[in-house]
């Protein structure tokens, strides 16, 4: 009788037979480096958290929880706080993601849904997709030269008139949270727009036939039975948008204008730790570099507090559409 696990799972002459001894092999081969790349992933992973947290825990004994509540950055007078950053990383990536997140699920509903002929609509897929081509620092560039002057008038006019609301409280006169947060938006575009084309195009036919058959609108099909039976990998397309605003460096580095205050004003300077990192690495000393670190230990819990939290809230959404919850 032959040891092969599979011998007896199929009789003699049978339409489909059982892999042969070496398709199992492979397949024993490919599953063991399956499990050998994941495990990889996470032992990657724990030694770049260990190296920072190393070189960050004089800064955790230092300092404690005051590192985060505090809005000091002194390097004279060894005070260090990162507050005005964690706001400002949050604030500007929240924003972004609701302008990019907007039009990365139009860009996708436009593209999707039969509004273009099919090498046209090829063709913006492509441009698209190009966007996540341009370099952070062109970016960058390209919002100094070119958003800042187009939204300035826009600006300083809302805040000469409606200068009482927070959110318009200073002029923009030069980098600050909305350019940055703008061309943090494209920047996060065409993550969401492929994911969510994605998604869309998972959706069966069938199920949008039945729609148009019971007398919906195109319209109605759209956004009452495509988009929430996607909502998952729309969602995830936030999610990692979202991911993606939170450690861009480059172009806020140079849109945000690394000023360490805490503000709602949308014309403001600001500052993020992804930002706040690049700028002050070059030149630190042993002690600033301890405190740097603590900083990216800091945005990579948020980082990760933000993934998981993601997929909790995909998993919920995703069991009240199928009726689970």
């Amino acid at each position: 009788m032959s040891n092969h696990p599979f011998a007896l799972a199929a009789p003699p002459g049978a339409v489909t037979q059982a892999p042969s001894g070496p398709e199992y092999i492979v397949d024993r081969a490919f599953r063991s480096l399956a499990w050998l790349a994941a495990a990889l992933i996470l032992v990657l992973v724990a030694y770049i958290v260990w190296k920072i947290g190393g070189q960050a825990l004089p800064a955790i004994r230092e300092y404690h929880i005051d590192f985060l509540t505090s809005s000091s950055w002194n390097v004279q007078e060894k005070r260090f706080g990162i507050l005005p950053a964690i706001w400002g990383t949050l604030y500007s990536s929240l924003l972004a993601l609701a302008i990019g997140g907007f039009f990365g699920l139009t860009v996708a509903i436009f593209l999707t849904q039969g509004f273009l002929p099919a090498r046209v609509a090829f063709l913006f897929r492509l441009i698209v997709e190009m966007l996540a081509a341009i370099p952070s620092v062109v970016f960058g560039l390209w919002g100094i030269f070119v958003v800042i002057p187009a939204i300035r008038p826009a600006a300083n006019w809302l805040n000469e008139t409606l200068g009482f609301i927070p959110f318009f409280g200073t002029s923009l006169s030069g980098p600050g949270l909305l350019p940055a947060a703008i061309v943090l938006a494209i920047m996060v575009l065409p993550t969401v727009a492929a994911i969510s084309q994605d998604a869309l195009n998972a959706v069966p036919y069938r199920t949008k036939e039945a729609a148009f058959g019971m007398g919906a609108t195109k319209w109605e099909v759209i956004l009452k039975v495509m988009v929430p039976t996607a909502a998952g990998g729309i969602f995830s397309a936030m999610v990692l948008g979202f991911g993606r605003a939170l450690g861009e460096t480059m172009a806020l580095a140079m849109l945000i204008g690394n000023s360490n205050q805490l503000t709602l004003s949308l014309f403001a300077p600001a500052e993020t730790l992804a930002a706040l990192l690049a700028s002050h690495f070059p030149e630190a000393g042993p002690v600033e570099v301890e405190a740097l670190m603590y900083a990216a230990l800091v945005l990579l819990a948020i980082t990760l507090v933000v993934n998981i939290a993601g997929i909790g809230l995909l998993t919920l959404t995703q069991r009240k559409i199928s009726g689970k919850a």
